[in-house]
């Protein structure tokens, strides 16, 4: 038995979906959530397969997500139809609702959200409902799970019925359809008659192309079409929907009290604030500055700290207990090995430093002051092991088994420095995005995420983009590839293709690593850093959307953008955990296979010459490899061989950029508190160089993964390498700029790679201002 969810974006479909199979998709806000139809089993009954189909507003097919609904209910054949309506939405809901009835499936009405209606104190007559839409309608809740089970009870009756239930049309519209019927009667399945009557009098063109009809019958329909446009004034399609709204109407009459018809609801009056003209972008700015804040300056750094010190580091004290003894200790040896270094040095007063550099004190050196400090270091540096409870790390555990395993020196640098340097360099970062993925899903579930569409849309229409395109981008923070097939959504052709083209500079997990490296060793983690990175993707598909709109392959009108918004609530802590801990799994997988093979290879390349020979990773097989293209990368700043190699391994996926140089310098072994890695890193990038990197790293062609999606729904391999051509032209240019113009403002120097940054800022802005072509 196969039962279809069907139902418009937002009615509770997969939360309802999720709810009778014991799945875990994820439940969003906007369209572009369920882009495939997904199937699961019924919980209890194994022999029911449950359709979870992509959430449409109607049959007419405008989009893929509508045309891979529709093919699903005519071809597949379900033996019922679930349709889920929003009781807060009846008349929008009941659309669909009239078209699905045509296609003489089995179906009850799932009348979603009755806990809402009941809590605002408004009533449906359901009983009357049921009997004017002559279909069985089941009350529920699926959040809560209420009334899921009478509704399965009511599907279990319906199957294998085919009975004729549709509505009827007064005058015209209602005569023309039945001539059209008897024109294909006996030419389609009869349940499916009205269907096809109603799609060919309102020349739904895929079904014209897809039916076998004689010329004689088709120009009987023309005629018939002709004839009602005539009478009624309009095309058949309007007549269609007009006629529909009307009928749904006359429907509702009655059935549908509001207690408060003329109040603003507690979203309305949020609204007023959080979607006004003025203030939507800067709560906007204000919000995701606060979002990356939190994720990866503050808890998010303080418990990927704890990963890359403690468990991918020399380890840790168990619930911190021990911690602060052992660090007063510690700052005491410090300060005593700094008094009697300067003191060997014939110095009479010593600045001491903390393990960060920061000036602490001055210290006046006396015989009293050297006597003590020699006593504090003929003690011994203080060992962390020896207090409180220490757990080693992952690095310091294996290797002891490794030593006292005997192992040869190759297998033990492969496992410690290839397999856990690079994997763990990555899977060091796992808190920090699960932070972050926990507050966006917090601002997806409660509704803002949906406002930021809507607000958007506003601005993206200006630079040639739909606030669809937004949609995708939000998406896009977790992972690139859902948000790829997000763009389905898009009715025009033109605009799809550039959503797809641009979705990927907005940073997504895999990129946050890169993101919080950069941060951390060059810019001291400064705050402004991480959400820089996420307004560069912003801006890099607004400037995008206007270079690219002006071209010929993407000219022409940008497409209509219409969403609900739906109420804001509290989150729900289930459906919040749960995304969080899909992304976060997908991450974490990712980094236990492809990361895992990736980390094995770059071991391999940068510890062996082209002799097969261990040798130092400046002369291996890695860096000769890396200095042969290093040369491309020299004038965005970052022309040495290890940030080659990382940027190009980043192409299989983004993590392995950081697990690359985790290999190359050697991030476990010195993860105890960072310092040691910051500063190698310091000592090869400048701030400018290190920022050239990360935006180059974050605006390039995506993973493999992602290119494959783009390939798929792109359908051409031409408009696949247009579109990772563009991506890493643009990157570059944007590098360039940032770092030459950088370079110039900073020192006053002036050279070539100057003039060509200042040439390519010119094109752009050309590209930028130039008028845009009149669409025919």
């Amino acid at each position: 038995m196969k039962y279809a969810l069907v139902g418009n974006p937002n009615c509770g479909k997969t939360t309802l979906f999720n709810e009778l199979t014991g799945s875990s998709q994820y439940v969003g806000n906007w369209p572009g959530v369920t882009v495939e139809k997904k199937e699961g089993k019924l919980k209890g009954r194994k022999d029911v397969i449950i359709q979870d189909l992509p959430g449409i507003y109607s049959l007419s097919p405008y989009t893929l997500e509508e045309v891979v609904a529709r093919n699903y209910i005519v071809n597949e054949h379900p033996d019922v139809i679930i349709n889920i309506v929003d009781a807060t939405n009846l008349e929008r809901n009941l659309y669909l609702t009239t078209q699905v009835m045509e296609l003489g499936v089995p179906m009850v009405i799932a009348l979603n959200m009755m806990d809402v209606v009941r809590k605002n104190k408004d009533e449906i007559n359901v009983k009357e409902l049921e009997k004017r839409l002559n279909c069985k309608i089941v009350e529920i809740s699926a959040v809560s799970g209420e009334g899921c089970k009478e509704l399965m009870e009511a599907a279990h009756q319906l199957e294998k019925q085919r009975a004729q239930k549709y509505l009827k049309y007064e005058g015209e519209l209602e005569k023309s359809l039945e001539e059209v019927s008897a024109l294909i009667d006996g030419k389609f399945e009869h349940h499916l008659l009205r269907w096809y009557a109603v799609k060919l009098l309102e020349n739904d063109e895929k079904v014209a192309e897809e039916v076998e009809l004689s010329e004689s019958i088709k120009n009987e329909i023309s005629k018939i079409r002709t004839a009602l446009e005539e009478k009624m004034d309009d095309d058949a399609e309007s007549i269609i929907t007009s006629e529909r709204y009307e009928r749904i109407g006359s429907i509702l009459k009655n059935i549908y009290v509001k207690k408060n018809q003329s109040n603003l609801s507690m979203s309305d009056k949020i609204d007023k604030v959080v979607t006004n003209r003025w203030l939507a972008l800067p709560i906007f700015v204000v919000v995701m500055w606060l979002v990356y804040y939190i994720s990866v300056t503050t808890i998010g750094t303080w418990a990927t700290d704890w990963a890359n010190d403690g468990v991918f580091g020399e380890g840790w004290h168990l619930f911190g207990i021990g911690t602060s003894e052992y660090e007063e200790d510690a700052a005491a040896y410090s300060r005593a090995d700094q008094i009697l270094s300067a003191a060997s040095e014939g110095e009479t007063t010593v600045i001491i430093y903390d393990d960060e550099d920061v000036e602490i004190e001055t210290v006046a050196i006396t015989d009293s002051v050297v006597n003590e400090a020699e006593t504090i270091v003929e003690a011994g540096e203080p060992d962390t092991s020896e207090y409180g409870i220490w757990v080693p790390g992952v690095p310091v555990i294996v290797g002891d088994v490794l030593e006292s395993a005997g192992v040869a020196d190759w297998l033990y640098s492969l496992i410690i420095d290839g397999i856990i340097g690079g994997v763990g360099a990555v899977l060091g970062f796992l808190p920090q995005m699960m932070v972050l993925f926990l507050l966006l899903a917090l601002l997806e579930d409660c509704g803002y995420m949906a406002r930021i569409a809507f607000i958007m849309d506003r601005i993206f229409r200006k630079f040639g983009l739909s606030g669809k395109s937004f949609i995708p981008m939000l998406i896009g923070t977790g992972c690139g590839v859902p948000a790829i097939m997000a763009s389905r959504t898009i009715e025009n052709d033109r605009d799809r293709k550039m959503t797809i083209m641009t979705t990927t500079f907005i940073p997504c997990s895999a990129k946050l690593p890169i993101i919080a490296l950069i941060a951390g060793a060059l810019f001291n983690n400064a705050s402004w850093v991480s959400p820089s990175a996420y307004f560069v993707g912003m801006a890099a598909i607004i400037v995008s959307g206007i270079i690219l709109k002006k071209t010929k392959l993407f000219e022409g009108d940008v497409a209509p953008f219409v969403m609900e918004l739906p109420a804001y609530h509290m989150p729900k802590a289930k459906g919040v955990l749960l995304h969080m801990w899909d992304r976060s799994k997908a991450f974490a997988k990712k980094a236990g296979t492809i990361i895992f093979v990736s980390a094995i290879v770059l071991w391999f390349l940068q510890g062996f010459n082209w002799q097969l020979e261990m040798v130092d990773n400046n002369e291996s097989i890695l860096a000769s490899i890396g200095n042969a293209f290093a040369f491309i990368f020299s004038p965005l700043g970052f022309g040495n061989w290890k940030a080659t190699v990382a940027t190009v391994t980043g192409l299989i996926a983004k993590e392995n950029v950081v697990s690359t140089f985790g290999v190359l310098y050697g991030f476990a072994e010195v993860a105890e508190d960072g310092v040691e890695i910051w500063g190698t890193l310091a000592s090869e990038y400048t701030m400018l160089s290190a920022y050239s990197f990360l935006v180059f790293n974050l605006l390039c062609a995506p993973c493999f993964a992602a290119i494959g999606a783009i390939s798929r729904e792109m359908g051409s391999a031409k408009w696949t390498w247009i579109a990772i051509g563009y991506q890493c032209c643009f990157a570059y240019a944007v590098a360039l700029i940032i770092y030459q113009l950088g370079t110039w403002i900073a020192t006053g120097v002036f050279g070539i790679g100057t003039i060509f940054g200042i040439v390519v800022l010119a094109g752009l802005l050309y590209l930028l201002l130039r008028p845009a072509k009149k669409s025919e």
